[in-house]
């Protein structure tokens, strides 16, 4: 079975010619992101001179990104399906929690608190999946519920059994080594853990046909559904897909700074959207790639971080921010309606 779907993020046909590969790379959904991504580090390389440059600067971001990029790659997904997930930031929090408790306050071996922690990540997902496929309440109400909802159980919880909202963790060495070190001193091993589900995630929606169907269901739904695509199960498994990532983020945190608080994570909710549209993903699906939202979180993140290498009074920051984050979205919907409205040429020469 073939379905076709307009705005994908599938390749064009590559020209003849070294001229007609390049504007075809124009064409392509990520051209604008890389275009932000590089115009922002140029700024700041500008602005921020050497110590922005330097291998602490250059961590500062990639460390920011790193994270962020865990979580926004199957939000992304997501998003490409015409779909929101707004509770990441709790997931990862109870997650967290369910960690930092687990093998911390109740002293099980790390591997038990890992497992229970991304159990909570991967259940509160598939909770999301399920509500949203058998309902039809739109995913913006009932993933904002989830926000709210989990948060104030994650505090509860944690008060009843610890007294706290904070709790001690002291990760065994194989632990810390896998996911809380730090590589040379200041690069998160968080940073392979992105490229290793940025690989995987650009493979499946490239590679397999469960991509073909992220784009149709995003694209139109009845169609996709029309076709035979199983869209309340692949919805279900985006779901999955995204409370994992969060919950992987939350265990990385909690080892990486020996313990965990009820409020960690908000920020997520809405940088990880932002960077996903960065990225030049629809708000209304049906189109993007994973190469874009990699460029959107690298944006946001050079951003977020490069402003405090400029010497600026830190007043502007979130002025600057947005001017940065409003351009780059611009800069992407131009790129996005080039690729829509280009053809390649299939005619003869003259």
């Amino acid at each position: 079975m073939t379905v076709q779907i307009s705005g994908t993020a599938r390749p064009a046909a590559a020209g003849t010619s070294s001229g007609r590969s390049l504007r075809n790379l124009t064409y392509r959904p990520e051209a604008g992101a890389l275009i932000g991504t590089l115009g922002v580090f140029v700024f700041f390389a500008i602005f921020g001179g050497a110590h922005f440059l330097a291998a602490a600067g250059t961590a500062a971001w990639l460390n920011v990104a790193a994270e962020l990029g865990i979580i926004a790659l199957p939000v992304g997904l997501l998003m490409i399906a015409g779909e929101l997930d707004l509770s990441v930031g709790s997931v990862l929090a109870a997650s967290s929690m369910t960690l930092a408790i687990v093998s911390g306050y109740w002293g099980a071996p790390m591997i038990v608190g890992i497992a229970l922690a991304l159990g909570v990540g991967v259940t509160a997902g598939a909770l999301n999946g399920l509500i949203v496929t058998r309902t039809n309440v739109p995913s913006f109400v009932v993933t904002l519920a989830t926000l709210f909802g989990m948060a104030g159980l994650t505090l509860g919880l944690s008060r009843v059994i610890t007294g706290t909202t904070s709790v001690a963790l002291n990760p065994d060495p194989a632990s810390k080594a896998v996911f809380g070190t730090l590589i040379a001193g200041q690069f998160e091993v968080a940073i392979l853990w992105w490229i290793v589900v940025a690989l995987g995630v650009g493979w499946m929606l490239q590679m397999t046909k469960y991509g073909n169907w992220i784009l149709a269901v995003g694209g139109d739904k009845e169609s996709a559904r029309a076709a035979g695509i199983p869209t309340n199960r692949l919805k279900i498994a985006l779901y999955t897909g995204s409370g994992f990532g969060a919950a992987l983020v939350g265990v990385i945190q909690t080892i990486l700074y020996n313990g965990a608080q009820v409020a960690n994570g908000q920020s997520f909710v809405f940088n990880s959207i932002i960077a996903v549209v960065v990225g030049g993903v629809l708000l209304t699906g049906g189109y993007g790639s994973v190469v874009g939202v990699v460029f959107g979180t690298l944006t946001f993140a050079i951003v977020n971080q490069g402003i405090y290498y400029t010497g600026w009074n830190s007043d502007w920051a979130s002025f600057i921010l947005g001017v940065l984050i409003l351009s780059a979205v611009l800069m992407n919907n131009t790129f996005r309606r080039l690729a829509l409205s280009y053809a390649p040429r299939t005619g003869k020469k003259a």
